[in-house]
């Protein structure tokens, strides 16, 4: 049995379609009921509440802690250090490999060129603190031998089939092109910027779940080098949708004032550093250690725009 702790989000969905190459016991664990197939399972769980987390986890050989909270700093400052030591404790006490699916908001505003997994851990947000806080416990929990464990580690993401509003960069600028406005980006459009692709993340951390050689350490997904800019970005969109290349840059302090009535813009205020500056995620461990090569941005923006953003 695999678990997916935080089924029905973005990464989750995709990798409940990669886990069926290891395992034909899938459990999807939500708060809300999902659909499952002949080889899935749904089990209801609020990963605050200790019980039902360690319920949860019981008879698995790996977890995938994949959830996802509200995009809200006093909602993460809360909820998250529960989540990881109430997952910590469960996969303890059941001898539960853990998989923890992870971002680079911890890292040094000075370290994203590229990124790597030896970048300067030095949060520059409350959010950011949030996760080095998180991730530290776990892995110190790792290092005493009290669980197996592994971090992946991805950009901020884009792919087919992504729905619930996690993905930036589908927001502002896949779905205002289709709907013939102006793209929206943030701060400057003449930096790069990574996104990794959601199936290309799934299967990577599938494999690593089940790669023994891969715990005990943190990897990032795999991601495309030499990323577009913004700008870049916005026409390579707008070229496969038959559109044109229309935006708006936000400078800070448009972004300010929407968040007067925009909760997403004020909570991404604190992370504007990501898009002042280039944003280049390198997987090169991952790629190297396992000889796979990540989906070109060419061939994943088709491939989200054939999927979700048909002509009309």
């Amino acid at each position: 049995m695999q678990t997916i702790l935080g089924a029905g989000g973005a990464i989750g969905n995709e990798l409940v379609k990669a886990l069926p190459s290891y395992t034909d016991k899938i459990r999807l664990v939500s708060r809300n009921r999902l659909y499952t197939s002949r080889n899935e399972e749904w089990h209801c769980a609020d990963l605050t509440d200790p019980s039902s987390t360690m319920e949860a986890v019981k008879g698995s050989e790996v977890a995938y802690l994949t959830a996802g909270l509200p995009y809200d700093t006093a909602t993460w400052q809360q909820l998250w250090p529960k989540v990881m030591q109430n997952v910590i404790n469960a996969c303890a006490f059941h001898g539960t490999k853990l998989v923890f699916f992870d971002n680079i908001y911890m890292l040094d505003k000075n370290s994203l060129a590229p990124a790597t997994e030896k970048s300067l851990v030095n949060p520059p947000s409350k959010k950011g603190a949030v996760r080095a806080k998180i991730a530290d416990e776990l892995m110190d929990a790792a290092e005493k031998g009290k669980i197996d464990a592994l971090i992946a580690r991805s950009a901020d993401f884009y792919g087919p089939g992504i729905t619930n509003k996690t993905s930036l960069l589908i927001e502002t600028v896949f779905k205002p092109l289709y709907s013939g406005k102006k793209a929206s980006l943030l701060v400057s459009d003449s930096h790069r910027h990574s996104f990794t692709y959601t199936p290309d993340a799934a299967k990577a951390t599938a494999l690593l779940g089940n790669s023994p050689d891969a715990y005990g350490q943190v990897w990032h997904l795999p991601t495309a080098p030499t990323p577009p800019t913004g700008k870049e970005w916005v026409e390579m969109a707008a070229s496969e949708m038959g559109e044109k290349a229309r935006y708006r840059v936000l400078p800070p302090w448009m972004v300010k004032t929407m968040g007067l009535f925009m909760p997403i813009m004020k909570e991404s205020l604190e992370m504007l550093y990501q898009y002042d500056r280039d944003y280049i995620f390198s997987s090169a461990k991952f790629e190297s250690h396992f000889g796979v090569e990540p989906t070109p941005y060419d061939k994943g923006i088709r491939q989200v725009v054939e999927a979700d953003f048909p002509p009309y």
